[in-house]
This record gives C-alpha cells, structure tokens and sequence, in this order.
C-alpha cells in the first residue's frame, strides 16, 4: 500500500490514524484514491490480501 513495513511505523501509523466504527474502511482520509480501491477491492473480491485488510480495519479502530 505504499506505506513503511517496520513494526515501528505501523504502530505509529495505527496510532495517528484511528477510524471511527462508522467509516468504511476505504473512506478514511488517510488513503489516497489509489490505496482506497485497492482496500476495496481486496474485500469485494476476497482476494489473498482481504484477511490482512481485515486486520488493518480492526488496527485502525482501537
């Protein structure tokens, strides 16, 4: 998704991003248009990607 790997910039990237129950996922104003269709398009497919962004949705919402 373009963003840095490390366990430290995810964690830093969690915590700066938090997203409200109410906001799909793909709608948060932290992606570009590029990264929202793809988080899109990961879960409408269910492709390999959809657990992980799965997982990413529950991060945000801490």
């Amino acid at each position: 998704m373009g963003l840095a790997s490390s366990d430290a910039a995810i964690e830093y990237f969690v915590q700066n991003n938090h997203l409200p129950k109410d906001i799909p996922l793909d709608h948060a104003a932290c992606w570009d248009a590029g990264q929202a269709q793809f988080i899109r398009e990961s879960l409408d497919l269910d492709s390999d990607w959809s657990e992980i962004v799965d997982q990413l949705d529950a991060m945000l919402r801490h």
